[in-house]
């Protein structure tokens, strides 16, 4: 993310090389940013400051449930799965599965 006050120095960088013939599009190209992005932090002559950080993002509807995520904390530090990498097929014959991977086959 940018800060405010990189934003102010973009802009007035941008209306300086526009004051002295520079067209507004070009100017934002040397500087790396749209036209666009130029537009918003300008707007009605104030700069916007970055609100990502402010956003209401919902929940993911895949998050897993308190309650699963403890069930594969628990099944992934059980010693017998200590001693394989992360990206290690857990459906290998033989292992064993996560409760909810039972309910779904049934």
């Amino acid at each position: 993310m940018i800060s405010a006050q990189d934003r102010r120095t973009v802009v007035e960088l941008i209306k300086e090389a526009n004051i002295n013939g520079a067209r507004i599009s070009k100017a934002c190209k040397v500087l790396s940013i749209s036209r666009r992005t130029y537009e918003r932090w300008n707007k009605s002559g104030d700069e916007i400051a970055d609100r990502r950080p402010l956003a209401q993002r919902p929940v993911p509807k895949n998050k897993l449930t308190e309650e699963e995520r403890q069930e594969v904390l628990n099944t992934v530090n059980q010693k017998e799965y200590s001693s394989l990498p992360p990206k290690t097929d857990a459906k290998q014959p033989g292992s064993r599965r996560l409760r909810s991977e039972r309910s779904e086959e049934s």
